[in-house]
């Protein structure tokens, strides 16, 4: 077992891995009530074929029943009941009225034509029945993710907060659920952390990631929420106040990264936890979650760590379309960022894969390693292009393999720096591959807008089939574009993402309110990014 203390990004760090760490005379906070010191981590639409030059009506879409697949990979974020999978926007820099960065979050509802600039809703703090107060600098919508959190047929919205001071906590952050129904997203309320969550600390950010998943088989989805701290873990099925059938610290661990799924097809998913970078490990320690902690007993269901695996965020899916959930983790930040004495990612920044199998993911597995300096992979290696910044899983031409979508946001095109990049690569029966990889930016024929330096384009990224016809479209967020950010969408096909009528909808033509500071629409989707 490992516990890690705090660095900052140009400080020092002890080289290796290790099995037991001490901790530093400086530490901060030891658990309270164990007396074990936590691992702590290094802070560091239009429809598609048709223009967007219009305000979102604040409409809902209904069906007269829900959905029976509605919390199924299918249509996993399906709010109305409708069929089809919605789509959840972060706009964390956007105000509520002259409230500067309160933040919100724009839903679209899917259809058979996809998403629309004329279907969907703007959530915010103030909205009638979501808990909280809209505050300055809260960042609502930093994170987004789903789930049938009370099994009634629709899926729910989960909306992260990381910025929001909890009384005289600054930035201890929250979780908010938006409850879907018949007539879209209503009413809300907030999921609370764990008793002794931050104990005598601040900055925790709660909410920086959020994954969902059944551990159990019993259709109710865990969850599980990363942090600058403490994560923390609830089981289903929710009460409409918010509260869980159970929830725990999981006080041996500190993980800014959460991940949930199938990786030993027997049906119920398996979490991951990212702790992100941390003073023995740049590249970030991967652990496999074991089970709730005994108070008494720190290794009672003690995690089981992957050596040789890294990743500061990730997702899971079937690239190899052997029946089995293939871990994917990226690891940005490389050493121009955190100047330290262990290595951090490739330069530029990579991705990594593990596959799934009956064993699960085991500790003695070696991942792939893809990186811009990969043969085959579009782009060239730099120092701080943040390759790995963003990822996304799902299946975009229907071949029955997942593929990856990696943001790169930081990539100079040409001489625009920062412009931003996203990349596609396929999976095959053999893994993931180079295969027809494609890259995409602003400058790429047939993609609406234009490159402009500092738009971080593949800031967040996201493959989602929103029109039920088995092809993921490709969705990329460019939240420094303008000054209140936009997202990019193009279909998919049998030959990959049809960029002719891929459409850029931007943030005032959803709904967001601007006032100061950028509203950053697209800086989260429902897939993971990198907090840092």
């Amino acid at each position: 077992m490992r516990y890690h203390h705090a660095l900052t990004p140009v400080a020092a760090a002890a080289p290796g891995r290790t099995t037991f760490r001490t901790a530093c005379a400086s530490w901060e906070h030891l658990l309270s009530d164990q007396g074990v010191p936590l691992r702590r981590a290094v802070t560091a639409v239009a429809v598609l074929t048709a223009s967007v030059a219009v305000t979102l009506a604040l409409v809902t879409s209904s069906a007269a029943a829900p959905y029976k697949g509605a919390n199924s990979a299918a249509v996993q974020d399906d709010f109305n009941g409708d069929g089809y999978r919605d789509l959840a926007v972060g706009a964390p820099g956007a105000a509520s009225g002259t409230v500067q960065e309160a933040g919100s979050v724009v839903v679209l509802y899917g259809s058979a034509s996809s998403v629309s600039a004329t279907r969907g809703t703007v959530i915010t703090q103030a909205t009638t029945g979501v808990p909280g107060t809209a505050e300055e600098s809260d960042r609502f919508g930093r994170t987004v993710s789903s789930a049938d959190l009370d099994r009634d047929g629709y899926a729910d919205l989960l909306v992260g907060a990381p910025g929001e001071d909890v009384g005289d906590v600054a930035s201890r952050g929250s979780v908010t659920v938006v409850w879907g129904g018949p007539d879209g997203l209503k009413g809300g309320a907030t999921i609370a952390p764990p008793a002794g969550y931050g104990e005598g600390r601040t900055y925790c950010r709660f909410g920086m990631s959020i994954a969902t998943g059944d551990m159990n088989g019993d259709g109710a989805p865990e969850v599980g929420v990363g942090s600058g701290c403490t994560p923390a873990s609830y089981s289903g099925p929710f009460t409409r106040t918010g509260e869980a059938a159970a929830r725990y610290l999981e006080w041996r661990e500190n993980a800014r990264g959460v991940v949930m799924g199938d990786v030993n097809g027997d049906g119920t998913a398996e979490r991951f936890y990212l702790a992100g970078p941390t003073d023995g490990d740049i590249r970030g320690p991967v652990t496999l979650d074991a089970g709730a902690p005994d108070p008494e007993d720190p290794f009672v269901n003690q995690g089981v760590e992957l050596p040789y695996a890294d990743g500061h965020a990730g997702q899971i899916g079937d690239i190899d379309g052997d029946g089995y959930g293939d871990l994917v983790t990226g690891i940005a930040g490389d050493d121009s960022h955190f100047n330290a004495p262990t290595p951090a990612a490739h330069r530029g920044g990579e991705i990594q894969v593990l596959h799934g199998s009956a064993q699960g993911i085991t500790a003695g597995q070696q991942p792939e390693v893809f990186h811009q300096d990969t043969a085959g992979v579009p782009g060239t290696a730099e120092w701080g292009d943040w390759f790995g910044q963003s990822l996304s899983v799902g299946d975009v031409d229907a071949d029955g393999y997942a593929d990856v979508l990696v943001g790169s946001p930081d990539e100079a095109v040409g001489s625009l720096a920062s412009a931003g990049t996203a990349v596609l690569l396929r999976g095959s029966a053999s893994g993931l591959t180079t295969a027809e990889a494609a890259g995409y930016t602003q400058s790429t024929t047939g993609v609406p807008g234009a490159a402009e330096a500092g738009d971080r384009f593949g800031a967040a990224v996201h493959l989602a089939d929103l029109d039920k016809d088995g092809k993921a479209e490709t969705i990329v967020g460019a939240p420094d574009e303008n000054s209140d950010g936009c997202f990019w969408i193009a279909r998919g096909s049998a030959s990959g993402p049809l960029l002719n009528g891929s459409v850029n909808l931007c943030g005032k033509a959803a709904g967001i309110t601007v006032h100061g500071m950028k509203g950053s629409f697209g800086a989260a989707l429902s897939s993971p990014h990198v907090e840092n």
